[in-house]
């Protein structure tokens, strides 16, 4: 799982991302906070209400799926290819 939303509200996301960059990221943008009812070392919760630019949420959302799809073994990354 690499975003977590609800879809009747689409108010926020949940979007994995590398801790390090958590915190950067955390501390520059007040719409990024650490991940509601998850692992706050691995999720950031992203609110989609702010003045988050689109290319931003786009560019976090590709990091989250990224960092995902680079954790499966070979096998299990057989699905995601084309």
């Amino acid at each position: 799982m690499f975003a977590l939303v609800d879809i009747d509200a689409a108010k926020s996301v949940n979007l994995k991302c590398d801790p390090e960059r958590a915190i950067e990221l955390r501390e520059s943008f007040p719409e990024i906070q650490p991940g509601y009812h998850m692992s706050k070392a691995h999720w950031n919760t992203v609110s989609l209400l702010g003045s988050l630019e689109d290319k931003m949420i786009f560019e976090l959302i590709d990091h989250s799926y990224d960092l995902v799809v680079n954790s499966l073994t070979k096998k299990e990354n057989v699905s995601f290819e084309s």
